[in-house]
């Protein structure tokens, strides 16, 4: 057995994971190479300084924004066309057939033409069964009253399936028939309160990141702003003023990038950070509207040596003739800085 193999076991053979057969061939060469013996010395000291700390489980609305999110993903990908899906499968097929025994060939050779034939109606039959999930959750959800607290532990039988975001741990009594199961929820919730409130301020920067809702995201940051603005909670510690340069930064929708520009103005001349978040999207934004506003809001601190760096990159280099003008009439107020 090469060494190789031989890591690749000892990993398995730690989490009781091989083969009789293989757990043997393993033994037979740690017995002979002392490097692999090192090798699986340090894993099962690894494994056991792991063990000894708790292992903590995550946040249950971290778990359910994080399968939202990969359910937004997942639905955002293309549908693949027949015959891709019929290239996929042959790939797969001959990949097994070379690791394959013989007679496990002729069975999967056998196979080939039955798994093709039913995909078409398997495919149907996941469709349909994902759209009535789908009608079944909205029916859930729609029949339940918004919340501000999350709901207690229940018995069996009292949570809907729509509402089981992933189930945590099984746990069975010893000697009986009870089982405890716990999952985590997505339940609807509601809050009101003032936008000087932290709760909703929190709820406004998480909104922000919302990537399945340009509309979500589009009146989160436009709150956010129109508060900065009006020079009320925007300081460093509160957050949001990070979280509008994160908008502005890496938003898609361009409407949200101006929103978060204008939250950002009242900051431009006291925060080094803001500024040159302002100067990247003079620099990069691909929507010209929101490039304007950046020169616009740059105005106050058109002598600041790095502002005026970049304007004078902008007229000599920028393919868009407005852009130039409006940087070469900011640089014409300023004398030049020696």
């Amino acid at each position: 057995m090469k060494c190789k193999v031989a890591q690749e076991r000892i990993v398995a053979a730690a989490y009781e994971e091989l083969a009789g057969e293989q757990a043997q061939e393993l033994e037979l060469h740690l017995a002979g190479c002392a490097k692999c013996g090192r090798e699986q010395e340090q894993l099962l000291a690894l494994k056991e300084l792991a063990g000894a700390n708790p292992v903590m489980e995550p946040d249950a609305n971290l778990v359910a924004r994080s399968r939202l999110k990969l359910d937004a993903a997942l639905d955002a990908l293309p549908a693949q066309r027949w015959y891709e899906r019929l290239g996929q499968r042959m790939r797969n097929n001959f990949a097994l057939l070379q690791a394959a025994p013989v007679a496990a060939c002729l069975l999967l050779a056998a196979g080939v033409g039955a798994g093709l034939l039913g995909g078409t109606e398997l495919a149907a039959h996941r469709a349909g069964h994902t759209l009535a999930a789908h009608a079944t959750t909205a029916q859930t959800t729609t029949a339940q009253a918004p919340r501000t607290q999350a709901q207690p532990e229940t018995s069996a039988g009292t949570a809907a399936p729509a509402e089981i975001a992933n189930i945590s741990s099984i746990v069975r009594e010893p000697n009986s028939h009870r089982v405890e199961v716990r999952y985590n929820q997505v339940v609807p919730q509601r809050i009101e309160g003032s936008l000087d409130d932290p709760a909703i301020r929190q709820l406004l920067m998480l909104a922000s990141e919302n990537a399945t809702s340009t509309g979500v995201r589009t009146d989160s940051v436009g709150l956010m702003a129109a508060e900065c603005k009006a020079g009320h909670g925007c300081q460093k510690a509160a957050g949001i003023r990070d979280a509008l340069m994160v908008s502005l930064r890496y938003d898609k929708n361009a409407d949200v990038r101006a929103k978060a520009l204008q939250g950002l103005e009242p900051y431009v001349a006291e925060d080094v950070r803001v500024r040159d978040a302002v100067l990247e999207a003079l620099m990069n934004d691909g929507d010209p509207q929101v490039r304007t506003a950046a020169i616009n809001i740059l105005v106050p601190v058109e002598g600041d040596t790095s502002v005026r760096q970049v304007l004078h990159t902008v007229v000599n280099t920028d393919r868009n003739p407005y852009i130039r003008n409006v940087s070469r009439e900011v640089l014409s107020r300023e004398p030049e800085i020696q």
